[in-house]
């Protein structure tokens, strides 16, 4: 019977992350999701067409790194359930389906080209991440150490499994390198003249203020994640640490090497401060208490982002960046997405976890 709540539980947060990387990808595939129209095009003869000349190793590269982790995820989902080869089989069979309808509704948006090599690349990117899986799901050793160390530190059940693929959204959302730390406004005014002595710009209060609601939301989330709430104060500086050193890795790949710093500013300073000092105070609240100031924090933020910062656009930040392919906005735009959804799906944890 233990064995079989360990199963499930590992299944359920392997898919919940399996189906948020599967909506990145329907994103970034898909994005801007305008000028849909009818172009003349026969996905069976796109199928067909020679393969492209013009594909480059760095296109085949990226589709291929792309599907990998979603072939992973899947695979790893599927084989809490079903045996390695029929694991490496469906995760295969779901990377293809996924990419075919992609490829298939980038027919009717112009600014797209429906390819053939896309759909190779980004199979075998999925059977990698699949064979992966199935590799990595033989080290009992190590999930069994992960699955006590969960066990003992997060509560157990699908609330929680929601709760924490919901963690791991915050922090894909907060890598992107043209956001400041815990920030929501793209980096674009020092872009424009990177050698100029400008004056100082006014302080953001806002932008501050939206650091501090954004800290919040995470040490709510955590609060209602973690069996002994006193770990937020050891968990919350890991994450930060976490999340800091992905976005400077992020920063060197993407940045121009003069706004290789430009995300931490005293803006996000003084909001992660002052968030964490109200957050360290909110742990004598009662779990109820807690559960609806974290509803109300989540609201203003979503108000903030939403009717403060609404004319802040992906574009923005395009100039910070020392490679312009079209990827980049998708990254960025993605970014803002999820900035807007990830309030509306923690009052939606809220919520399920009210009685529980």
């Amino acid at each position: 019977m233990k064995e079989l709540f360990v199963t499930e539980t590992r299944a359920r947060l392997r898919t919940w992350l399996a189906i948020g990387y599967a909506l990145f990808i329907v994103y970034a595939s898909l994005s801007p999701f305008t000028g849909w129209r009818e172009q003349g095009l026969d996905f069976l003869e796109v199928l067909g067409a020679p393969l492209r000349l013009t594909y480059t190793a760095f296109d085949a590269t990226v589709n291929l790194l792309s599907y990998l982790p979603f072939g992973l995820l899947a695979g790893l989902a599927l084989h809490a359930r079903f045996g390695a080869a029929a694991s490496v089989f469906l995760g295969l069979c779901l990377g293809v389906s996924l990419s075919a309808g992609m490829e298939f509704l980038q027919m009717y948006l112009p600014a797209r080209i429906s390819s053939n090599m896309d759909l190779l690349a980004n199979g075998a990117g999925a059977l990698s991440g699949a064979l992966l899986a199935v590799s990595v799901a033989s080290w009992n050793w190590l999930f069994g150490r992960l699955t006590r160390w969960r066990s003992g530190l997060f509560h157990q059940g699908r609330e929680m499994d929601f709760g924490l693929a919901l963690l791991a959204l915050w922090m894909f959302g907060q890598v992107n390198p043209s956001l400041p730390m815990l920030g929501n406004v793209f980096i674009s005014e020092v872009a424009r003249q990177p050698f100029a002595v400008l004056p100082p710009a006014p302080f953001g209060w806002w932008e501050s203020g939206a650091v501090t609601l954004n800290l919040l939301m995470l040490g709510t989330l955590l609060l209602t994640l973690l069996r002994a709430p006193r770990n937020a104060v050891i968990a919350l500086p890991v994450i930060l640490s976490v999340v800091a050193l992905a976005k400077f890795v992020a920063a060197a790949l993407l940045l121009k090497s003069w706004a290789l710093l430009l995300w931490i500013n005293s803006e996000a300073v003084l909001g992660i401060l002052l968030g964490m000092v109200l957050l360290f105070a909110a742990l004598s609240l009662p779990r109820s208490a807690a559960i609806v100031s974290g509803a109300a924090v989540a609201l203003a933020y979503f108000a903030v982002v939403n009717f403060v910062f609404g004319d802040n656009t992906p574009a923005a930040a395009m100039s910070v960046y020392h490679w312009h392919y079209g990827h980049l906005l998708n990254y960025n735009g993605l970014a803002q997405t999820i900035a807007l959804v990830f309030p509306l799906l923690l009052l939606f944890h809220l919520w399920r976890i009210r009685k529980v």
